[in-house]
């Protein structure tokens, strides 16, 4: 085998979906409805190949993922990083403002993202981290890269590359 190669592995597995509420804001001020997805999920990553020959075994990678989903899954995501999105924690509830609107949600169905937008860039961007954060102790720096690429509409992805070394 020769040095120059490159491996990768794809995942993209029927129970990787999650179906959540979200909006977004677009155009700097305007704020459209609420609405849902059923979002798929699909995850690559570069790297060398490891003592058993693999670039990261599909059983972890994918149990990590699931994972994530399952915290994403029937929940209401909310962006808490945008100037003019307010989100307020109480009791039971979140409250979420937006100008004029506002609305009330049981605190148990949201996930409050750490995001601008709940877009499906600003999605795969939470889960390429969030994942990062997982794995990182049990692969180490064999890797060069991940990928996470959210469906949010049976063919419009939003994908998120990072690097697996934070380059300085």
């Amino acid at each position: 085998m020769t040095t120059s190669a490159t491996f990768r592995v794809q995942l993209q597995k029927e129970q990787l979906v999650f179906s959540s509420a979200h909006f977004i804001t677009f155009a700097g001020d305007i704020c459209e409805c609420l609405h849902g997805h059923n979002y798929g999920l699909k995850a690559e990553v570069e790297g060398a190949l490891d003592e058993n020959r693999y670039v990261i075994d599909f059983i972890a990678f994918r149990d990590a993922l699931q994972e994530l989903v399952k915290q994403l899954d029937h929940h209401m995501l909310i962006a808490t990083k945008h100037p003019l999105i307010l989100v307020a924690e109480e009791a039971d509830e979140v409250v979420v403002r937006f100008r004029t609107k506002r609305w009330v949600f049981p605190k148990e169905d949201c996930m409050l993202l750490p995001i601008g937008n709940t877009t499906a860039e600003e999605i795969a961007w939470w889960i390429a981290t969030q994942l990062k954060q997982k794995l990182y102790t049990k692969i180490g720096d064999r890797l060069n890269w991940l990928e996470i690429s959210v469906d949010e509409n049976n063919g419009q992805w939003g994908v998120c590359r990072l690097p697996w070394i934070n380059q300085s």
